[in-house]
């Protein structure tokens, strides 16, 4: 009996001993957390008995808690306070700043120790679901309104960058985005300073420098609003965030890369609600109109549109559909993003993350007995296949495909493996497009053309079909050039059109595909005589009718 009643009393004392040298070393840390209190310049407090809401805990997931090593611990309507292992570094700073400017209220930093620390992540298991700082920014549509009005130009855009307090920054960026109409803005850090530029019309300008002090909080501020990560600065990262208004739901999707002068960061502005460009509007004029109209009446096939990023394949689709959406029609689309939401489609979106892949979605898409099917982009030799195969068995197909010419698309099928007896009976018409800048009706002028540039321009004329020209109203070789108004905010350009080139696939093509040896040149030069017109031939007209300049039209097609 002596012998198990010592060895229960060695165990007891050995977890009492355990124990007591647990709390010494807790208390060792709590004191070395004071004395870095003193060093940091923030008061210390212990958060081991220390109350703490859900409400605090909901500031801030317990994601960005870890990564930060630093919690939200108390929160009322008038203030928040944080605690943080290091209060002096830069991301916790940023934090306090971006949870200010959410809630409107001022916050305090402390230091905490590893164990004040833990303590808190522990509550994090008692929540039931953790509520990210945001996830639609809070912009009001009356801050929007507001700033749309102050803004004017770039000019105007960079003094009210200068004159408003730096927690509007990013407000003032987006509003001044839709108010100049810009598809994207690109925030880029510089050796001296920070860029703001805007894609307007397809094209980059510089709009606006920013503060190098701002360019930290401004980079944290999008961070959290979309979801990235703060605390990585050395990889790239992609988040998302939408902003309601009440015309609808705008999209902001978000990547950052790193660079040797600080982060990169592009906001992309997609307006959902916004409906694609109806079919008369998109530029097609003449034969390719017609040729068009003829293919997308057909009941299976596939109508391909290729370009490079950027030449509105999209839209071109979009326009399509808008048409082929009737009563008794079960259209399907799979995007990678979808960009406007259109009433009586079911639109899919890709998602990589899941393994949701366009080949995998098309799979599964042409089991739910659609009519028409539009896939956003055939990238790979299996989404190919598949495609082929919907348009052999009864579906209209419409997709993009990435080639520099309407006649290299076949050349691209063949190379990704697809059979050219299974081609040449799919494809329906391929159609090639870019997208040139509208001169603005307001200030567009006469343009002198070089001799050289006359002469080139001659010769292309010379070969443009009758009929094309036929429907430019002036029958005077007169060409436009930009100047720039208030209107178009001094770039001399306001909008955008396609141009176009229809390559249609006829019973002598089907017979060379099927010989699966013919080259890009080859086959433009067919269908050249089979009566297409080219792009830059569409182009010219387009120009001859005043709608865009010679520049643009030459800078998209070569």
């Amino acid at each position: 009996m002596p012998q198990p009643y010592l060895q229960i009393s060695s165990e007891a004392t050995q977890v009492k001993l355990q124990k007591k040298m647990g709390q010494v070393a807790e208390k060792e840390l709590e004191i070395e957390a004071i004395r870095a209190a003193k060093r940091f310049g923030y008061p210390h407090i212990n958060l081991a008995k220390f109350p703490i809401s859900q409400s605090a805990l909901r500031l801030m997931t317990e994601e960005q808690v870890e990564a930060l090593q630093a919690v939200c611990f108390y929160v009322t309507p008038q203030e928040f306070r944080l605690g943080a292992l290091d209060p002096t570094q830069p991301d916790v700073q940023d934090l306090l700043a971006t949870l200010e400017d959410k809630t409107q209220v001022k916050g305090e930093l402390y230091t905490i120790s590893p164990n004040s620390l833990r303590r808190v992540l522990i509550l994090y298991g008692t929540l039931p679901t953790i509520k990210p700082i945001t996830k639609d920014i809070e912009i009001h549509e009356k801050d929007i309104e507001r700033i749309k009005a102050d803004v004017n130009d770039f000019q105007t855009l960079q003094e009210l960058l200068h004159r408003k307090s730096t927690t509007d920054t990013l407000t003032i960026l987006i509003a001044a985005g839709l108010r100049l109409e810009a598809s994207d803005i690109h925030i880029e850090a510089e050796e001296h300073r920070v860029v703001v530029r805007l894609r307007l019309d397809g094209i980059l300008h510089e709009a606006a420098e920013l503060p190098k002090e701002i360019f930290s909080r401004l980079i944290s501020r999008i961070k959290l609003t979309s979801q990235l990560k703060i605390n990585i600065t050395d990889q790239p990262q992609d988040g998302r965030f939408s902003i309601n208004t009440t015309n609808g739901t705008i999209d902001v999707r978000v990547s950052t890369i790193p660079t040797i002068y600080g982060e990169s960061v592009v906001l992309r502005l997609l307006r959902s609600s916004r409906q694609g460009l109806k079919f008369d509007d998109l530029g097609l004029w003449g034969s390719a109109y017609e040729r068009l109209k003829q293919e997308i009446g057909r009941p299976n096939g596939m109508i391909i549109t290729t370009g490079p990023t950027g030449s509105g394949k999209t839209t071109t689709m979009y326009a399509i559909l808008q048409i082929l959406n009737r009563p008794g029609v079960k259209i399907i689309t799979l995007e990678d993003p979808v960009e406007y939401r259109l009433e009586g489609m079911n639109q899919s979106q890709i998602d990589h993350s899941k393994d949701y892949t366009f080949a995998k979605g098309l799979r599964s898409l042409l089991r739910q007995d659609p009519d028409i099917v539009m896939v956003g982009e055939i990238r790979d030799s299996e989404t190919a296949e598949i495609a082929v195969q919907a348009a052999l068995t009864g579906h209209l197909m419409l997709s993009t495909i990435h080639t520099n010419s309407a006649a290299a698309a076949i050349p691209r099928f063949l190379s990704m493996g697809n059979k050219p007896f299974l081609l040449a009976p799919a494809l329906n018409c391929v159609i090639g497009q870019r997208l040139v800048r509208r001169l603005c009706a307001s200030c567009k002028k006469p343009a002198s053309l070089s001799q050289e540039l006359e002469k080139r321009v001659k010769t292309i004329i010379a070969v443009i079909p009758q009929a094309e020209l036929d429907t430019v109203q002036s029958k005077e070789n007169i060409f436009y050039q930009s100047v720039g108004c208030a209107e178009c905010h001094g770039l001399g350009y306001k909008g955008q059109i396609g141009v176009y080139e229809i390559f249609h696939i006829t019973d002598t093509m089907k017979q060379i595909i099927l010989g699966g040896s013919v080259s890009e040149t080859e086959f433009e030069q067919i269908a050249i005589a089979d009566g297409m017109v080219t792009m830059v031939q569409d182009g010219i007209v387009k120009a001859l009718s005043g709608v865009t300049s010679l520049d643009e039209v030459f800078r998209v097609t070569e």
